[in-house]
């Protein structure tokens, strides 16, 4: 999966931008192309602790319905997002990232590329469990894990790949006629046809059950979701600058009105005290009144 992106080749059509482009300063697109190797770097040298041959049952970070699923290992739906295979499985990805991830990160701003980049790769982890509970057989055999001999809900997957496919997608549905070309082979298409022609290979991988049909799940998962989000942008509303300043401001808001319910309830006791002391003198009071009184006066003497 290789491809270039032409200036000359863009749509006349730039479709609106519903939250304001990238921040500036820093790309996350080159954060995760960063990251991604480096992990790769770091898993080639560790093999064994970190990815476990990518495929194995010790792999730390890879998906499996056993291990996302059942033994409720949550991390796994993200981390599996960061490894890969071998070189060319990191290469093809990367370089799917590298041309269409820009687009994507300027049509959603920088922090909700990062929320629609892993929730179509965690929806990849989902369209690869479906198949794996409903048609198990479909991934027993996935490509390098069938020398495993593992049950399929065992069964290791990893990648960007369904993240990446969410990519390709959005582009497809955002930018539809601009052209691009294929680098191996060298094709001119657009954006859309290419599209269709990566879901076409996976879709036909699924239905006829091939060695990877079970990763070819996933890319399908990741592209239905992006093309989903795309339509309806505004489920990533939750994912915005000011989401911590708000949750903040909120705690502070209900901090202070139970402070000030608190400071009511008090009063309220000082003021009953008090009609006692008048009514009946201050020999009546019993030790509790007598302290609530002294920390009233001790708090107004402290705000004046």
């Amino acid at each position: 999966m290789a491809w270039d992106e032409r200036d000359y080749n863009r749509d006349s059509y730039e479709p609106s931008r519903p939250f304001g482009g990238v921040s500036s300063g820093y790309s996350i697109v080159t954060w995760l192309l960063g990251i991604n190797c480096v992990v790769f770097v770091l898993d080639s040298i560790f093999a064994g602790s970190i990815r476990a041959d990518a495929v194995s049952p010790e792999s730390l970070g890879s998906f499996s319905i056993q291990k996302a699923i059942y033994d409720l290992q949550l991390w796994r739906w993200v981390t599996y997002q960061f490894l890969h295979g071998d070189f060319m499985h990191l290469l093809t990805n990367m370089i799917g990232l590298y041309f269409f991830g820009r687009l994507m990160e300027s049509w959603w701003g920088s922090r909700r590329f990062v929320a629609f980049y892993l929730l179509c790769g965690m929806c990849g982890g989902v369209l690869f469990a479906i198949i794996g509970l409903v048609s198990p057989e479909l991934i027993h055999d996935v490509g390098a894990l069938r020398d495993h001999g593992t049950h399929p809900d065992e069964v290791q997957i990893v990648g960007a790949s369904g993240s990446i496919f969410g990519i390709l997608v959005g582009c497809a549905v955002l930018y539809p006629h601009r052209r691009v070309m294929l680098l191996f082979p060298p094709i001119p298409m657009s954006m859309r046809t290419m599209a269709l022609v990566f879901l076409g290979f996976s879709i036909l991988a699924v239905v006829v059950g091939s060695t990877n049909a079970g990763g070819d799940a996933a890319h399908l998962g990741g592209a239905v979701l992006g093309f989903f989000l795309v339509k309806k942008p505004q489920l990533l509303n939750f994912v915005h600058q000011g989401l911590i300043i708000q949750i903040a401001a909120k705690h502070r808001q209900r901090k202070a009105e139970h402070r000030r319910a608190q400071i009511a309830k008090q009063d309220a006791q000082v003021n009953r005290i008090l009609d006692k002391v008048r009514n009946k003198g201050m020999h009546k009071l019993s030790p509790h009144e007598r302290r609530i009184l002294k920390q009233a006066t001790e708090r107004q003497r402290r705000v004046s």
